[in-house]
């Protein structure tokens, strides 16, 4: 019996069919990027955003649909492989990526999601006979009836260890010298639940009246305060962010609340000059930027990519917000262009993003990174950029991982390499609130809602 819908004129008879078919635009979109990733070892942000941007047909709960559906299954994506296994007898490796990719978004809807078993196999079955033919679709409905039944007998025990047992042995010996196993387990099982958007408001004084105006606009949505910084709002559900009330009149940008904190933390003040040595596309720019206020301070911005530094540009732009000067610099070589001194430095070293598995669980599918290679171009960096700190000025060291060999190691060594830096507490009040008076610190996603981050203050002695 069909469900009817009310048109203000007449009665559509709509079929269990039609509605079941509705949601396959985001599936199949959801396929796309899991084979991408795959295949082609594409960020899944990146390739959604791409596939999402093609398709603007889809409404607001297909888009998060889609996206819960990518990141989800990603987050467990080799336990998920290994379940289908069990009732596929020459494995699955040999079907092609899109093929896959169905079948690995069926199972994590058997297992982690409420959507009746029925429907998740239908789906899948139908998307790969479209694709496929039906020989394909016979073999996949065959795998995912059995494996649905398998599905509602695991428990929630065995589910949350799921994540738990997908991440790579490196990645789980590289936290267990950092972490205890429970720590351990808790930092993988924080990336079961997908993290909100966050946005950054320019003024810290107009949160309250964003979130109201923000409310209004998306009625469907949730906007909430953010539990540390004072410029961040949490937002679900709304949709697209540049459609947003405030995005075209820079009135808020798009920042998790960790890379938020890990800037406020370095402390800048109206009138200094600020180097941010790895600025990338300029997010962490532009808060320094607004910290020193327009005047006597300034910041200048470096990057290894001359690229990223122009895409930087037209983002302050949209916020009247300037660097003074933007440099591309190697700093694994040298200074390059940069010269004279500073009263405060931002090196945010390009690091393996551990730190970020919650909003990239692709990074625990690469191969095992080269931490040694990865710690001596982080040191060449602090190094290089640490020697234009002026006297009883001040560097922060900031990775977005919390892996003891790109955190308190580089931070060690940075400080054998410039015997001039003394450790010092922060002084920014939000992280004196959450830490005390600590030279280090670690933001963890199970603990503070955040990204992960390693952050290690230095102060040059007068």
């Amino acid at each position: 019996m069909g469900r009817h819908r009310d048109t203000g004129t007449r009665a559509v008879v709509v079929s269990p069919r039609a509605v079941t078919r509705r949601s396959y635009g985001a599936r199949g979109i959801a396929a796309v990027v899991l084979a991408r990733v795959e295949e082609d070892g594409a960020f899944a942000s990146a390739a959604l955003d791409a596939e999402l941007g093609r398709s603007i047909q889809l409404d607001a709960r297909d888009r998060a649909l889609a996206t819960e559906l990518v990141y989800g299954s990603l987050r467990v994506l080799p336990w998920l492989k290994q379940e289908l296994a069990r009732f596929a007898p020459r494995g699955i490796a040999a079907l092609d990526a899109r093929v896959r990719g169905h079948l690995v978004l069926a199972a994590y809807q058997l297992f982690f999601t409420r959507v009746p078993a029925f429907a998740a196999v239908n789906e899948a079955v139908d998307a790969i006979r479209s694709e496929r033919g039906t020989r394909v679709a016979s073999f996949a409905n065959a795998c995912l009836r059995k494996l649905a039944t398998r599905a509602a007998s695991i428990d929630a025990e065995t589910k949350a260890q799921a994540v738990v047992e997908s991440a790579p042995p490196w990645l789980r010996d590289a936290l267990s010298r950092v972490f205890s196993p429970e720590q351990t387990n808790a930092f993988l099982q924080s990336a079961i639940e997908p993290p909100a958007a966050v946005l950054r408001v320019e003024h810290a004084a107009e949160r309250d009246a964003w979130l109201e105006r923000l409310r209004q606009a998306v009625p469907r949505g949730t906007f909430e305060p953010g539990r540390w910084s004072p410029h961040a709002i949490l937002a679900r559900g709304a949709g697209k962010l540049h459609e947003l009330p405030g995005w075209e009149a820079g009135a808020w940008s798009i920042q998790e609340e960790g890379a938020q904190l890990v800037t406020l933390a370095v402390g800048a003040r109206p009138g200094e000059a600020i180097l941010d040595a790895c600025a990338g596309r300029g997010n962490k720019t532009a808060l320094l930027a607004r910290s020193v206020g327009v005047g006597a301070g300034h910041v200048d911005a470096c990057d290894v990519s001359a690229a990223k530094l122009d895409r930087m540009t037209e983002e302050l732009r949209r916020l009247d917000l300037r660097t003074r000067r933007a440099f591309a610099v190697d700093w694994t070589l040298g200074s390059g262009d940069v010269a004279g001194s500073y009263d405060r430095i931002l090196v945010d070293a390009p690091c393996t993003g551990v730190g970020t598995l919650r909003r990239r669980p692709e990074i625990a599918l690469r191969l095992p990174p080269d931490l040694g290679s990865i710690a001596r171009v982080q040191l060449a960096i602090a190094s290089h950029a640490a020697e234009h700190l002026r006297p009883g000025g001040v560097i922060v060291y900031v990775v977005c991982s919390v892996l003891r060999e790109e955190g308190e190691d580089i931070a060690t060594a940075l400080a054998q390499a410039h015997p001039e830096l003394d450790a010092a507490p922060f002084e920014a009040p939000v992280i004196r609130g959450l830490f005390g008076d600590v030279p280090r610190f670690r933001l963890l996603p199970q603990a503070h809602g955040t990204d992960g981050y390693f952050a290690a203050k230095f102060v040059r002695r007068s």
